[in-house]
């Protein structure tokens, strides 16, 4: 399906290919949405919320392919911060691992644990420095598009990763020790 997008009242409507659009993102906000939340079932919930709420709003949104990325993360990230709100920030282990039989389930075990524990870590941060780890690791965005996203400069994102990278890492050894 093709969505018409108006650029300005002069100029004639660019089609959109909706189907396009979600094929590129689907896979990086379900992964916003991992990294924010930590449980692949919630994290589908929320990304078939964020393509509902885009689908609705679809014909109020005036841009283009380039401004869709920064509109649907808008949408991701107030659906986040509404999942928050409404909802305990805790991941049941039971609920998460998909426990099967075999010489690797200490592995998983472990790999799942130290995802949950990496998940606390960055929701505990603050709301700017979280939104830059997760849209670039969690989403895949590069340092332009986040600086768009979060009207930031280039260089500041850059800086802020760093920063929160060391924070985390040095939180996440304090952890193991």
């Amino acid at each position: 399906m093709s969505i018409v997008l108006p650029f300005g009242k002069r100029q004639a409507a660019t089609p959109i290919d909706w189907n396009a659009l979600y094929a590129d993102h689907i896979g990086r906000i379900f992964n916003f949405f991992r990294y924010r939340v930590g449980d692949e079932a919630t994290a589908e919930d929320l990304t078939a919320v964020t393509f509902e709420k885009a689908w609705v709003k679809r014909k109020q949104f005036r841009g283009d392919a380039d401004s869709f990325t920064h509109w649907l993360y808008a949408i991701a990230r107030n659906v986040a911060n509404d999942h928050f709100r409404t909802r305990p920030d805790t991941v049941a282990l039971d609920e998460t691992l998909n426990l099967t039989t075999g010489s690797n389930l200490g592995e998983a075990v472990a790999r799942r644990i130290e995802f949950i524990q990496l998940v606390h870590a960055i929701n505990q941060l603050p709301e700017r420095e979280r939104d830059v780890i997760v849209l670039k690791y969690g989403a895949d965005l590069n340092n332009r598009q986040i600086a768009r996203q979060l009207d930031l400069s280039e260089s500041n994102v850059g800086s802020i990763l760093h920063r929160t990278i060391q924070k985390l890492r040095l939180q996440l050894e304090q952890k193991d020790e």
